[in-house]
C-alpha cells in the first residue's frame, strides 16, 4: 500500500465525543489534521492486517521451507552467523 503524501481532501461528517472535542478544540488542536493522520494510521494498520491473513497460508509454508532447508544462498554470507 502506496503511502499518500498529498491527495484531495473531501469533507465529511463526523459525531464524535462533545467532551473530547471541546477539549480538542480549547487545546487548539487541528481537527481535520488529526482526524486525517490518525484514520490514515489505522488504515494503514488494517491493510497490512487484511494482507497477512489473507497470505498467512503461503507465509507458513515459506517459513517451513526456510525451516527445512535453510535461507537461500545462505552459503554465501560474509558474515558470520551467532553471538555479538
Amino acid at each position: 500500500m502506496a503511502r499518500v503524501v498529498e491527495a484531495t481532501k473531501r469533507p465529511t461528517n463526523l459525531s464524535l465525543n462533545a467532551k473530547v472535542l471541546d477539549m480538542a478544540r480549547e487545546l487548539g488542536m487541528n481537527l481535520s489534521q488529526t482526524v486525517d493522520e490518525l484514520l490514515a494510521a489505522e488504515v494503514q494498520r488494517r491493510y497490512w492486517a487484511r494482507w497477512n491473513e489473507d497470505n498467512r497460508e503461503a507465509i507458513e509454508h515459506y517459513n517451513a521451507r526456510i525451516e527445512r532447508e535453510g535461507l537461500p544462498l545462505a552459503a554465501y554470507r560474509s558474515f558470520a552467523r551467532g553471538g555479538g
